[in-house]
């Protein structure tokens, strides 16, 4: 291999008395895509954490960039000099400013007396974003544009603050969770296109058909520590996986003819945003699954039926009541026992600035109160209890929930609305940003609460996930629904297939 374009050595970092890292080597050659996998809290964030700049590591790490030394800690405003650059998960773009604004703030080239070249700006922003193949104009504000193109626009603008061909080095966090499946592999080809110019890239991903698809090399991170690092082509999904939990995975299985209770939940001509008169029931003991590609209306439906978006027509049927869906808001949902956990965790989910506990106990806070105090050791108990029982780590109560890890979110989040016991639980993305493991645990705790007479309806992407732990799925195109799996038909690759098909399915 020749010199490396990033080299870590024996980077360790705690906090308090916990290990986040401990001696982890990474080491990247230019013009490599280098895979860093590994389950919520095995490092991932840490370790990116520390290359941004905003942790320090403990003594003994070192950090060459290029074959230059790097002293610890990085300093955020040397990292365009040194060819580091980061597209994290949220993208880190202001949705109100424009493309130039988003791409050029705190980069700008002045002239005489201060001012900005805003003729050169233009010129340098529209051939970055020509490379990437974004069609819109500068001023475009980011707000407008679709989840790919400022998905391409993040990437535009790492790739110029890397130092275009000089062999920088981008960290790509999570870069497709938001992405339509149609729009992946337009990425993919702007991504290998940069490793094609001699930027390095580091791919973080849950999704480990990318890690096949993309990456030379991978290194499997758990529980801090460096468990490989690897060609990608000796392993197989399986064997990845295995490296990730540290065991072979089990498999979250359904009845391959579901058997179906009454029906709990009745639909009938739904419509509102993209969705149009669609009907549907939903059985006691079971999870039913919405899927189709971005914007075909299945992803809308959840938050029709809790009232979070207004529905322009439809009624439903809960436990022998009939309910005018555009009568539904939010509270009056949760009123009749319908609950939604949303794909934004800490915008709608879940408040991450305040407390798990808080953010755990707010559907039964009233339970706590006695003569009008709040009992706040029994408020405490419960949810340390709740946090033990769905494997929450670490169990503190008074910590923010942001503080937790994706997995570990949802998994405190899941927990808070399943003890309510709800009629309906409505799903929307529940393992997006969630790692492997994390995952595997969310199912198996939907299946026993089916299995013990729940009824949920799960939105999801990622049509692996619906294959595997719903009885039924229903597909979606421009608003309808055009087609259903279940039983032995109800596998990934016909449910891809039945996705992209423009046929319907009766």
């Amino acid at each position: 291999m020749s010199e490396a374009a990033l080299e870590i050595t024996g980077l360790s970092k705690s906090f308090g008395g916990v290990r986040a890292l401990e001696g982890v080597d990474l080491v990247v050659a230019p013009g490599e895509i280098h895979g860093l996998v590994g389950r919520n809290g095995s490092g991932k964030s840490t370790l990116i954490k520390v290359l941004a700049g905003y942790h320090a590591p403990d003594p003994g790490a070192r950090l060459k960039v290029a074959g230059r030394e790097v002293p610890l800690p990085v300093h955020a405003r040397t990292l365009s000099q040194l060819g580091l650059s980061f597209v994290h998960q949220d993208l880190g773009l202001v949705a109100n400013l424009s493309v130039l604004e988003n791409m050029r703030v705190g980069r700008y080239r002045s002239r005489f007396a201060w001012n900005i070249d805003w003729r050169m700006e233009r010129r340098a922003v529209a051939g970055a974003l020509a490379r990437f193949e974004v069609d819109a104009p500068v001023d475009t504000p980011i707000s407008s544009l679709s989840a790919l193109d400022r998905a391409l626009v993040a990437i535009a603008r790492a790739f110029t603050d890397a130092g275009a061909n000089e062999r920088g080095v981008i960290i790509l966090d999570e870069p497709t969770a938001y992405l339509p499946a149609d729009g992946v592999e337009r990425l993919f080809s702007a991504i290998r296109q940069l490793a094609d110019s001699g930027t390095a890239i580091v791919l973080v991903s849950h999704r480990l058909e990318e890690m096949f698809q993309l990456t030379e090399r991978v290194t499997v991170l758990r529980d801090g520590k460096l468990i490989v690092t690897t060609a990608t082509g000796e392993l197989d999904e399986d064997g990845l996986v295995e490296l990730i939990l540290g065991h072979a995975v089990e498999s979250v299985a359904h009845e391959n003819a579901p058997r179906l209770g009454e029906v709990t939940l009745s639909v009938r001509k739904l419509s509102g945003g993209s969705v149009s008169d669609v009907d549907f029931d939903v059985h006691r003991g079971e999870i039913l699954g919405l899927a189709g590609l971005i914007g075909m209306g299945q992803a809308e439906v959840p938050y029709l039926l809790f009232g979070e978006i207004p529905a322009s027509a439809g009624s439903v049927q809960l436990s022998g009541e009939d309910v005018a869906v555009t009568s539904l808001h939010p509270r009056r949902a949760t009123q009749l026992g319908i609950v939604l956990l949303p794909a934004d965790r800490l915008g709608k989910s879940g408040i991450g600035p305040l407390s798990i506990r808080e953010n755990v106990s707010l559907p039964v806070l009233r339970n706590f109160y006695e003569r009008g105090r709040l009992r706040r050791g029994r408020e405490v108990a419960y949810v340390s209890r709740l946090l033990s029982d769905y494997g929450v780590r670490p169990s503190l109560p008074d910590s923010q929930l942001a503080t937790l890890s994706g997995g570990n979110q949802q998994k405190a989040l899941l927990g808070k609305w399943l003890r309510t016991e709800p009629a309906v639980m409505l799903l929307d993305e529940p393992s997006q940003g969630v790692d492997i493991g994390a995952r595997q645990e969310i199912f198996q705790r939907l299946r026993r609460a089916a299995e013990a007479g729940g009824t949920f309806v799960m939105s999801s992407s990622d049509l692996g996930d619906l294959a595997g732990v719903c009885d039924r799925v229903l597909v979606f195109r421009y608003g309808r629904i055009v087609g259903e799996l279940s039983g032995e038909a109800l596998e990934e690759d016909r449910l891809t297939e039945l996705v992209y098909s423009s046929r319907k399915v009766a």
